[in-house]
């Protein structure tokens, strides 16, 4: 049997499994993981080679997206790959197959318990290392050994140590391990979203986006960079992977950027910082923001609304930024012949509207479970896709067996690929899991204890170790492995210390705060994944892409900063609308005047004295309290304090038409 048959068989009936469980499967939580764990790790071993060709870049995923958009995949069907993927399979089945029975004699595995626990980690490991990269495996590696030789560590490292028994009972034979909460979560909830991106960009609602984005934007100075930015955030919304919105929409608007004057260094860290910023974007936001919800404890629709204002100020921040780079680089818009039609491409992209459409209104409105949204959204694709191909037809004057033949291989394409983009999240998780676990056994006490170390008692130190922390493995890690490893590891930290210190930080607050620098690894040199991608589509260096991508990012790396200061910027306790409104607003100045002076550009170029005003007024704007405090005024009259933000910026403005009348 050809590789490829046995591949889209199995594909194929994953996401049939994963459609059938909002409303026909009816399976405990544990079963469900494990089946979801041994379709990725069946799918991973078949069609992911041992070694990669050349010098393939790992996978790296926001809900599954590989570095080029399309996997290096096998061509043929090996033995020895056939075999690890059926071990693989079986090894993930052993907890459901056998789960009364090991639930009853937990803590004492028999001899069988240990042999499949210890294949399934090795075999998890391996084709982690074969999805996305060696880092993760690495670093699980090195906490296995941890755990086992704590006891022989220095003594601010020491720790009391595990036997196999131990480690093999908690993070393979349990729920608090392999198969603990964001495997849980890719399992009831991302694979479906994951399905739902993938149909989307099989039907063409990526091409829409783009037009849609051209259309709106196109016209307006530096035009393809701003549409580069709302195509991104558009695909964002669907997909969840700064990779793929590289290489669905850099394609087509880097060349463009390119042409109307962008160097080719800019215009790709214009894409990477969009595309990074589109895992941002609520309501999908990545794998990860499924599991802030779990790990928090808090509807996903509280994830949207505390993460709507950040993301939103980042969009229009870099918005600015390539308004900034166009009055620089004195350069236009396109000409009006070269930008589609907004009302032709609204009517024409419609039916990839209504199922976001009912998205949103499951989520925002009614209320239900991000799993069951996504269910209905991709029913009512696959309708629409079905409709539009009978349309075609009709007007073609084709035969209603030919729509109905295009329709089936459309879906039966997104569901191959849906399958596929899953494999490294889904590894990710289960991989990611395994460190949740040992932390689990007691290290997350001693972690405590020397990060406050570290600290010194310092809140804004504690956020900058976790931030440095974070950039640092998500060079090697995917976004959703870096959060998962980082929140288990840090956020805890973050609320318990700042708390003894008499500062309060909300749980989801710190959570945001680790995914927001997850995110944000992904353009960071060396490694910078995104930048790579984007550097080969605009033939620019990726190590200097990389770095002005990361320049560009300082204004979405600033926000967390600001949001753990000043929760509102989060909409904590925050019910009002017009409130919200007003924090939204100062917070988008505040952002404007943070990347002016970063910029070294507002009106006209900047004056070396003017950068301290540009940083005094972002401060007031993202956080008035600042001001309230020092004067020793009541909380409640902290907004007040907008007011001497709003004059520095607005002094700043005068003093620079002035100078600029002047030239």
């Amino acid at each position: 049997m050809k590789l490829k048959i046995v591949v889209s068989i199995t594909a194929v009936s994953w996401a049939f499994f994963q459609l059938a469980l909002p409303g026909v499967l009816i399976l405990d939580s544990i079963k469900i993981r494990s089946i979801h764990l041994a379709f990725a790790l069946f799918l991973a071993f078949l069609i992911l080679p041992f070694r990669k060709k050349g010098s393939a870049t790992p996978t790296h995923e926001g809900t599954g997206s590989s570095v080029s958009g399309r996997e290096e995949e096998k061509e043929r069907l090996s033995l020895p790959d056939l075999f690890f993927a059926a071990a693989g399979a079986l090894s993930a089945l052993y907890l459901m197959l056998d789960w009364e029975k090991i639930a009853t004699r937990s803590g004492a595995p028999t001899v069988l318990d240990i042999l499949m626990g210890s294949l399934l980690v090795i075999l998890l490991l391996e084709a982690a290392r074969r999805a996305i990269g060696p880092a993760l495996s690495i670093i699980v590696l090195a906490f296995t050994l941890y755990a086992f030789f704590g006891p022989y560590m220095i003594d601010i490292l020491a720790f009391k140590g595990v036997s196999v028994r131990k480690y093999l009972t908690q993070v393979s034979l349990s729920s608090e391990g392999i198969y603990g909460i964001p495997l849980g979560v890719s399992a009831a909830v991302v694979y479906l979203f994951v399905l739902l991106g993938a149909l989307l960009e099989r039907a063409g609602a990526g091409q829409f986006f783009i037009d849609l984005a051209m259309a709106v934007l196109g016209r307006f100075r530096g035009g393809p960079a701003k549409a580069a930015v709302g195509a991104s955030g558009l695909m964002g919304m669907i997909s969840g992977s700064s990779i793929a919105n590289i290489v669905t929409t850099g394609t087509f608007t880097i060349p463009l950027m390119k042409r109307v004057g962008y160097p080719a260094k800019k215009a790709a860290a214009i894409e990477v910082a969009a595309s990074t910023d589109g895992q941002l974007m609520p309501p999908i936001m990545g794998a990860a923001a499924f599991i802030i919800a779990e790990y928090v404890s808090v509807p996903y629709i509280e994830v949207i609304k505390a993460a709507a204002i950040p993301a939103f100020v980042s969009y229009f921040a870099l918005f600015y930024i390539t308004h900034l780079e166009a009055m620089k680089l004195g350069i236009k818009g396109l000409p009006k012949n070269e930008v589609p039609g907004f009302f032709f491409t609204l009517k024409r992209g419609i039916p990839f509207l209504l199922p976001i459409g009912v998205l949103l209104f499951e989520l925002l409105a009614l209320r239900h479970s991000p799993g069951l949204a996504a269910f209905k959204a991709i029913i009512v694709l696959a309708v629409v896709i079905l409709y539009r191909e009978i349309a075609a037809a009709v007007g073609g004057k084709k035969s209603l067996s030919v729509a109905l033949k295009k329709s089936l291989e459309i879906l039966f394409q997104g569901m191959v690929k849906g399958s596929k983009n899953m494999v490294p999240v889904a590894l990710a998780t289960a991989a990611a899991g395994i460190i949740v676990g040992i932390v689990g056994m007691g290290i997350g006490g001693m972690i405590t204890q020397i990060v406050e170390f570290l600290a010194g008692g310092n809140v804004f130190f504690l956020l900058l170790i976790t931030a440095v922390a974070s950039l640092l493995l998500g060079m090697g890690l995917p976004t959703t492995a870096t959060y998962i490893v980082m929140a288990s590891l840090t956020a805890p930290i973050i609320v318990q210390v700042s708390t003894s210190y008499g500062f309060f930080v909300p749980l989801i607050a710190a959570h945001l705060f680790c995914f927001y620098f997850g995110i944000l690894a992904d353009d960071t040199p060396p490694v910078g994944l995104a930048a790579y991608a984007a550097a080969a589509i605009a033939k620019s260096d990726p190590i200097p892409t990389g770095i002005q991508g990361f320049f560009y990012d300082l204004r979405t790396a600033v926000i967390p900063f600001m949001f753990i200061f000043n929760t509102d910027l989060i909409l904590y306790r925050v019910e009002s609308w017009p409130l919200g409104i007003l924090i939204f607003i100062m917070a988008v100045l505040g952002a404007f005047s943070f990347t002016s002076a970063l910029q070294g550009f507002f009106i006209t170029r900047n004056k070396w004295y003017e950068i301290p005003f540009f940083l005094m007024a972002a401060l007031i704007l993202f956080n008035p309290a600042i001001l309230s405090h020092l004067l020793d005024v009541k909380i409640e009259y902290k907004y007040f304090f907008y007011i001497p933000g709003i004059i520095l910026l607005g002094g700043i403005a005068a003093i620079q038409v002035w100078r600029k009348k002047g030239k």
